[in-house]
């Protein structure tokens, strides 16, 4: 009897094994399928971000011909605020904008405070509207705003720029640096866009574009150096830009360890040049010394 209790007992520890196995093996394939549709939809792309994003255009030249407005109103072309060597820093909202031109125009601030730099000193900035429903008035609080919370509001009004346009125009310059972005069809007077900051060179060359919403305040200070072509920023700045290299993941500069071995190269090679000209007038020195010695000796003699 206790045999046949046991067998049955093994039976049922070997049904309830498979049972367990059969259950673990079906809700690894659901898990796994499940995760797999998640995923799936994770990816795709609603219709209203399908044309939106940044297509960077290094090296291409805005048309600085565009006509826009300035916050008081006044009509004003972009060519006005390059004079060829001043560099320039471009922002692309508006003012309407629920959240994230707000909290880009927000933290952008907070990194021109952390310089020691002012908009308008060495650099200018250009805040361009891409609704063509707001206009000037809108334009000079968003600058009033904004200014208020730096250091010196009245020097960053005069070099902080808020413009305002038509379609055209807009259209325009957003192509011209590859801002893609499309109004929100259920949502009246709102776009769907990227956030990036540009930067120019002083005659409107496209040198870096920045795709994050935190920028560091020496990566800006860098990345102007970099569009001025070394006029502005002092010898450490122009030493740390030849050996650095722009990561756009992280969208900053780091150190190069390839450009530092050539830099360190051409200094060894330098200074090791130096030491064997130094080493070499010596000789020659002693060399003339010794044969003018030698002259002198046997002139004695003869005498």
């Amino acid at each position: 009897m206790s045999d046949i209790c046991s067998a049955k007992a093994g039976g049922w520890s070997r049904h309830l094994f498979r049972l367990g196995l059969t259950t673990a093996l079906a809700l690894f394939w659901v898990g796994a399928f499940a995760s797999t549709a998640d995923g799936q939809r994770a990816n795709r792309t609603p219709e209203q971000l399908e044309n939106v994003g940044v297509d960077q255009k290094l090296g291409a030249t805005i048309p600085k011909g565009l006509s826009f407005q300035n916050e008081q109103g006044e009509p004003v072309r972009l060519a006005q605020y390059f004079d060829g060597s001043t560099p320039i820093i471009l922002t692309l909202n508006y003012h309407r904008c629920p959240q994230l031109c707000r909290i880009q125009l927000q933290k952008f601030t907070k990194s021109l405070s952390g310089m020691s730099w002012t908009a308008g000193d060495k650099f200018e900035v250009l805040t361009v509207d891409i609704s063509p429903h707001e206009g000037p008035k809108m334009a000079r609080k968003a600058q009033e705003r904004y200014a208020a919370s730096l250091d010196r509001p009245e020097e960053t009004i005069d070099g902080w720029h808020f413009l305002t346009g038509n379609q055209a125009g807009i259209k325009t310059l957003t192509d011209s640096v590859g801002f893609r972005y499309q109004p929100l069809p259920e949502k009246e007077k709102q776009f769907a866009h990227p956030a990036t900051i540009i930067f120019l060179s002083g005659d409107g060359t496209i040198t870096r574009y920045f795709t994050t919403l935190d920028p560091a305040p020496g990566d800006l200070r860098t990345a102007l150096v970099e569009a001025s072509d070394g006029t502005i920023g002092n010898i450490v700045d122009n030493a740390f830009l030849a050996c650095a290299r722009f990561n756009p993941d992280s969208n900053s500069y780091s150190a190069s360890a390839f450009k530092l071995m050539q830099y360190g190269s051409a200094l060894m090679a330098i200074v090791m040049g130096a030491a064997l000209f130094v080493f070499w007038r010596r000789e020659n020195e002693q060399l003339e010394t010794a044969h003018e010695e030698g002259l002198d000796a046997m002139i004695g003699e003869q005498t």
